[in-house]
């Protein structure tokens, strides 16, 4: 039972004897920084059963509590709050307990299964800073989901068909002069991205040139050569021509090698790939039994719609009068078959960006509609996008900020700031370029994780490497801080006093410790990274004040000493699980 279920049922005794009355429910909250405290019952609701002075009930149930709950030291009543002090020995206690906190608060996975669907990229274009939110994000609720109990299975659905695709093959069969990764010495992906760009310059001379000739700016696009040919080429794909699909394989082929390179140099990984080539003729067949149910109805111009109007929302199209699929259709048939291939999953996660918030609506509506159960457990994760200072990417004229060239840049603002600091000078130049990985992915990571989903980011690549305040560097130095105490230790202390005085910035320390496995939980619910982030946050800076305040080595006996080097152990523990949540590392030395 915890210390609240404790509390609660002591306190509806404590009612029942003094004023007769029920309470079915008891309201706690933290309490407040300026008073005295470490939980705070809210008297209030009581009131509604009990009659008379809440400051009176208050002091009432404090005295009841003192006598019979062993936990409880003191109380104070401020208005209707009863702020409750709590013993230093359940504190201790509650450190004894737990026997390793590197897997505190992180539970065995279990049956219940959800698919994190994140990147999910376009194969005519590298990795961009976008895709790194996205990407960040996804991987970490996996992470956090897999560390609440959850199954897990890593997902994305790469977009390898289409015009924008063939744009970037017809540019290279015009231009490319046969050009391989090989050849130029580039990654595949920023090869086949650098043909996009070439495709959409060459695109706009036409235009100009048929604008010049007296066309309107859309005659101008319909007509420009460039883009008939693209369309051309769209159509020999899905006719199966053998040299156009040669090169498709072949360009593609390109860029999944680049974008693995692209992943392992961020960190993150995936459990299956569905690719748009597979699943774009996904969904008609589920139309049909839609239509059989009367989900769906069809128009006399025979294409099939879904009303959503008496839910709020508008009229869908799912089939097209020539019987051809639209996206909504394609991503009906994908959530369809992915529980196909994982029978276990009760639920999926969408990481989208925000100008999709309405598809996902349409979409999980139309999937219960159609009557599957796992469609109550479908979330879209939605992000808003990441700018920088000097303004919006755009990927066709490629002014978009390469993920490689960022995490690059990251890692050379860590070894120039590192090597500033002059704390290194002793480790091996291979020791040395790990670290800055570290510093620098941390800075990156962190920098964007620690911000809530919904929220636009300002991504400023010099102030998330800063070693002083709400960053990734801050709290990766303070666990480097704490190994270098446990090395001064030696064998690592142990601690076994319950009789202990605790000093406030201690009893702080392992209240923040407490609220951990309560976080992880509060951040798989509610699917942020961020929650765990700011927790950390909140853990190192407890941490420095105590470090700053308390003295570890002249502790006035051994005992104080063993468990201020445990506390200080223990708290490194949790800033690297805490981190590994975030897919962030951490350096032993800094």
């Amino acid at each position: 039972m915890t210390l609240q279920e404790t509390l609660s049922e002591k306190i509806k005794t404590a009612v029942q004897n003094l004023y007769s009355a029920s309470l079915e429910t008891i309201e706690f909250q933290a309490t407040r920084k300026d008073f005295e405290g470490d939980i705070t019952v809210v008297i209030f609701p009581m009131l509604r059963v009990v009659k008379g002075n809440p400051v009176q009930i208050g002091e009432a149930i404090g005295n009841y509590l003192i006598e019979n709950v062993p936990e409880v030291s003191k109380f104070n009543v401020v208005q209707g709050f009863l702020n409750i002090v709590l013993s230093d020995a359940y504190y201790l206690d509650f450190f004894k307990t737990v026997s390793d906190f590197s897997t505190f608060g992180i539970l065995p996975q279990g049956t219940e299964a959800m698919m994190v669907e994140y990147s999910s990229p376009n194969t005519n274009k590298p990795l961009h800073l976008g895709h790194i939110r996205n990407v960040l994000l996804g991987y970490s609720v996996a992470e956090i989901l897999k560390a609440s109990g959850k199954k897990v299975y890593k997902t994305q659905i790469i977009n390898d068909r289409g015009i924008h695709i063939c744009k970037s093959m017809l540019a290279w069969k015009k231009y490319g002069n046969g050009e391989t990764p090989e050849s130029t010495g580039l990654k595949g992906d920023k090869l086949v991205g650098n043909y996009y760009v070439t495709f959409d310059k060459e695109y706009k001379k036409e235009i100009e040139v048929l604008k010049a000739k007296g066309n309107t700016e859309e005659e101008a696009k319909a007509q420009a050569p460039l883009i008939n040919e693209a369309q051309e080429m769209l159509r020999k794909w899905e006719a199966g021509d053998e040299e156009t699909v040669a090169l498709w394989k072949k360009m593609n082929g390109w860029v999944y090698e680049g974008f693995e390179e692209t992943y392992k140099k961020i960190g993150v990984d995936f459990d299956s790939y569905y690719y748009e080539s597979d699943t774009y003729l996904l969904g008609k067949d589920n139309i049909e039994e839609g239509l059989k149910k009367g989900v769906f109805y069809r128009k006399e111009d025979g294409s099939v719609w879904c009303d959503l109007t008496a839910d709020g929302l508008d009229e869908k199209i799912v089939l097209r009068s020539d019987g051809t699929a639209v996206y909504m259709t394609q991503d009906i048939g994908t959530a369809i078959q992915r529980v196909k291939d994982h029978p276990d999953v009760n639920g999926m996660i969408y990481t989208v960006g925000n100008e999709q918030d309405y598809h996902f609506k349409v979409l999980f509506l139309i999937l219960k509609k159609l009557g599957y159960s796992w469609a109550e457990n479908l979330y879209h994760l939605s992000y808003g996008m990441v700018d920088l200072p000097s303004g919006k990417m755009k990927s066709r004229e490629g002014t978009v900020v390469d993920a490689d060239d960022l995490v690059d840049e990251m890692v050379d603002t860590a070894r120039a700031i590192s090597e500033e600091l002059g704390k290194i000078d002793d480790l091996s130049t291979e020791e040395k370029e790990e670290l800055y990985k570290i510093i620098g992915l941390g800075a990156l990571k962190y920098y964007i994780l620690k911000v809530d989903p919904k929220k636009r980011i300002l991504f400023d690549p010099k102030e998330s490497v800063d070693f002083q305040g709400n960053t990734g560097p801050f709290i990766q130095y303070t666990y480097a801080r704490i190994q270098s105490i446990l090395r001064k230790a030696g064998t690592s202390a142990s601690f076994s006093d319950s009789n202990l005085k605790l000093e406030d910035k201690e009893k702080e320390l392992l209240k923040q410790l407490q609220l951990f496995p309560e976080k992880v939980q509060e951040a798989a619910s509610n699917y942020s990274p961020a929650l765990i982030a700011n927790y950390t946050y909140d853990l190192v800076k407890l941490y420095n004040s105590f470090f700053q305040n308390i003295s570890i080595f002249g502790a006035n006996t051994e005992a104080e000493k063993n468990f201020r080097v445990a506390l200080s152990k223990a708290v490194g523990e949790v800033i690297k699980s805490a981190f590994g949540l975030l897919g962030i590392g951490v350096p032993e030395r800094m």
